[in-house]
């Protein structure tokens, strides 16, 4: 009896031993997606499969999401660290996100939350359809989300929501293009509580974003550099409630408000704010301008807390 019992044991470890492996094999560093994949394939580039949520399933964590064509893979939710690049070509890979958010980036249910870092590059997010789509993409944790070259647009809410309030938490924006979002383009800061955000957004481009173009809040920092801003029902750029900006070679034009400080501190340089309602407003906090800005053309708000020569 006591050998049978043994016998069993060894039998059930060898069968979760195989059973393990079997799992790490499946996980690839890199996977492919193509719009006549499928999801039941191993994502191999020459048996791909069909949506980006397949995928990141088979894809080992730090690994790499690739796209064959121009296919619609899909809304999916990141829970590991993960490179989605939708480069193909000379295309875009597509995600379209009817009522629901684009791409969400949130391991707080793994044993290590805030650690992930999501590289997302070259993507076509649209939340076009009956319903819009909520968020573009949706940042609940993480430690590190990179966003570049990407399309955001056709949104109810924001175009990237950063809600996280960790500490060293990072956003990067490179080169990406928002419209036709209904509240804000970039989003840095949670609905209650402290943002501790570090963002730099860098040679992006927003287009009727109905609130704001970007709107930065609480502790989280912002470098905003080579942006180009228009058509805000409310702010182009909006730096409140003890957030830090430092804006250069911005433009701001044909908004409500070019830059709206409302309890932020922003250091502004080598930018035109021009043809706005109001140019600059500062209810709270407090815009320094350096001598090479081009405030002028708006109907007010033509001037900055203070002015300090360039160096």
């Amino acid at each position: 009896m006591n050998k049978f019992r043994f016998t069993l044991k060894l039998a059930a470890i060898a069968i979760f031993t195989l059973a393990f492996a079997s799992l790490a094999q499946a996980q690839a560093t890199r996977t492919w997606v193509s719009g006549v994949g499928d999801d039941v394939n191993p994502c191999s580039r020459t048996a791909p499969c069909k949506t980006f949520a397949g995928a990141i399933s088979k894809t080992a964590a730090g690994g790499e999401i690739d796209c064959l064509d121009p296919g619609g893979f899909g809304a999916v939710t990141a829970t590991k660290s993960i490179v989605i690049d939708g480069t193909w070509g000379a295309g875009f890979g597509s995600i379209l996100a009817s009522g629901v958010n684009g791409v969400n980036v949130n391991d707080s249910a793994s044993g290590s939350p805030n650690t992930i870092v999501v590289t997302l590059r070259r993507l076509s997010i649209n939340g076009a359809g009956t319903t819009l789509g909520v968020h573009g993409i949706n940042i609940v944790s993480a430690l590190k989300v990179n966003v570049q070259e990407c399309v955001i647009f056709n949104f109810s809410q924001m175009g990237i929501f950063d809600q996280r309030t960790n500490a060293g938490a990072k956003l990067s924006v490179l080169d990406c293009k928002f419209h036709q979002i209904t509240l804000d383009g970039v989003h840095i800061g949670p609905v209650a509580g402290t943002s501790n955000t570090s963002a730099q957004i860098n040679g992006s481009k927003f287009m009727s974003c109905n609130q704001n173009g970007i709107f930065v809040k609480g502790n989280a920092g912002a470098a905003i550099t080579n942006v180009d801003i228009s058509n805000s029902n409310g702010s182009a750029i909006e730096v409140a409630s003890g957030a830090v900006a430092v804006i250069t070679k911005a433009v701001l034009a044909f908004n409500a408000t070019g830059l709206n400080n409302s309890g932020g501190t922003t250091r502004l340089s080598d930018s035109t704010i021009t043809n706005n309602t109001t140019g600059v407003s500062i209810s709270a906090g407090a815009v320094t301008g350096y001598s090479n800005n081009t405030i002028d053309g708006n109907v007010g708000g033509n001037v900055v807390t203070s002015s300090l020569l360039q160096k």
